[in-house]
């Protein structure tokens, strides 16, 4: 197998760069339409997708992305491995504005969002206890390392419903938690991406301490931004590291995240909706044939 690298570009990130035979393509999915269009070229020999996560001009809220159009028009275009690239605030005194923490953990306490392809008619239970790929966790911090960044391997992500930002109380919970990060986006769309069984690394860019810091007041936007346009050149770096991080032959994935569904579909086949069935052969094909 070839690898195909997917690159969900959150903010500041929105687009990459060298990217060669460049061409904006539109995909349907049966969830209906991604953020955007895909960007589709290669880098370095290898073949890569680009989705910019809230669309061009940055027109989706983080409630109203659609994830699952999201990840299934990865999957329809053939990509073999995600990374998520995507804004965030800290609740560590080390992990700094400006660091980059490649994430293996999560806490979704989102809540307005759909967060799986199953449902009645054709149900599965997929493990998530670990759900991130650690072979994509090293390239990617071999590839930020290389840029200069500060890289933190290893940190557990609040994913919240937004688009507010925390309280200043939610962001002291969320330190005795034992929380490292927080951020709006990567949940439910690490899940969803083990549904289709697509190795998924994130890729988190600190902004901000969030609101619990005593030396740097609520969060402010401005403050934000001018940190998120100098995140954005190392993460378009980064990304132009990975190709050579991967390389073109693609072997299974050692943590079995293309095996996912392998036990997870509980209906039995007689039982399941065959529209269901239809519907969910673009990301399960390789279980429902």
């Amino acid at each position: 197998m070839q690898t195909k690298i997917g690159i969900i570009g959150g903010s500041g990130v929105y687009d990459i760069d060298g990217l060669e035979n460049r061409d904006w393509v539109t995909v349907e999915t049966p969830w209906g339409m991604p953020s955007d269009d895909l960007l589709t070229g290669t880098l370095n020999g290898i073949e890569m997708v680009f989705l910019p996560r809230h669309g061009r001009g940055h027109v989706q809220t983080p409630s109203t992305v659609n994830y699952r159009a999201n990840i299934a028009a990865l999957k329809m275009l053939g990509v073999t491995d995600v990374f998520s690239v995507s804004a965030c605030g800290s609740f560590r005194e080390d992990m700094a504005p400006g660091d980059f923490v490649i994430v293996d953990q999560f806490i979704d306490r989102t809540f307005a969002r759909e967060k799986t392809f199953f449902g009645p008619g054709l149900v599965a239970h997929v493990s998530v206890a670990h759900p991130t790929c650690s072979r994509l966790m090293d390239a990617a911090e071999a590839a930020a390392r290389a840029t200069g960044t500060t890289v933190h391997r290893g940190g557990t992500y609040l994913a919240m419903e937004g688009p507010q930002f925390s309280t200043m109380a939610e962001s002291h919970l969320y330190r005795q938690w034992g929380c490292d990060v927080i951020g709006m986006t990567n949940m439910p769309e690490a899940k969803l991406a083990r549904e289709a069984e697509l190795c998924y690394a994130s890729i988190a860019m600190i902004t901000d301490y969030d609101s619990w810091h005593p030396d740097h007041g609520a969060v402010e936007i401005s403050d934000i931004i001018r940190t998120l346009h100098g995140n954005s050149a190392k993460a378009r770096e980064t990304v132009a590291g990975l190709p050579a991080q991967l390389g073109p032959d693609r072997a299974p994935c050692p943590c079995g995240c293309d095996t996912a569904l392998e036990f997870a579909i509980m209906t039995a086949p007689e039982k399941r909706d065959p529209m269901m069935v239809e519907k969910l052969r673009t990301i399960a094909a390789r279980v429902l044939s």
